[in-house]
C-alpha cells in the first residue's frame, strides 16, 4: 500500500494585506526566502517563504484569527543563539522546558500566530 512519504508545507493565515508585515517576520527574522506563488494563486494575497528544509505558506483570510494553539513546530540549530537573534528585532521569546529532549521556546508572528522553535538536546543514534 502507498502512504504518506513527507510535508510538502504548512499553511497559516494573516490578515487582508499584512503581506508586508509576514515578510519581516518570516524572510528578515526567521531568514526564510520568500518564493513567487504560482500566478494561479498570487491573486489571492499572501506570502509563501521556502528554505531547503521547510515551507511556510501565508495565506489571507477575511475573518482572520490568529492560530494561537494550533502551530509549526520548527527544528533550529543553536536555538539559544537564534533566540538571542529574534529578540534583537523586538520578537518576545517564551522559553518551555516540557518536552523531553528537546530545548524549545515559542514566537509570535506579527499576526498572533503561534511558531514552536525545537533544538534537540542530543544527537539520536545512529
Amino acid at each position: 500500500m502507498s502512504g504518506l512519504v513527507g510535508l510538502h508545507h504548512v499553511q497559516l493565515t494573516s490578515p487582508v494585506g499584512s503581506e508586508e508585515a509576514s515578510r519581516w517576520f518570516y524572510g528578515t527574522v526567521l531568514g526564510l526566502p520568500e518564493v513567487a506563488k504560482p500566478a494561479l494563486l498570487a491573486g489571492r494575497g499572501g506570502a509563501w517563504f521556502r528554505s531547503p528544509h521547510v515551507e511556510l505558506h501565508l495565506g489571507v483570510e477575511e475573518d482572520f484569527r490568529p492560530a494561537r494553539k494550533a502551530h509549526p513546530g520548527l527544528l533550529v540549530e543553536d536555538l539559544v543563539g537564534f533566540a538571542r537573534h529574534i529578540e534583537s528585532h523586538g520578537v518576545s521569546v517564551e522559553w518551555d522546558d516540557s518536552f523531553p529532549g528537546f530545548r524549545r521556546c515559542y514566537v509570535a508572528d506579527p499576526h498572533g500566530n503561534r511558531v514552536e522553535l525545537l533544538e534537540p538536546l542530543s544527537e539520536p543514534a545512529g
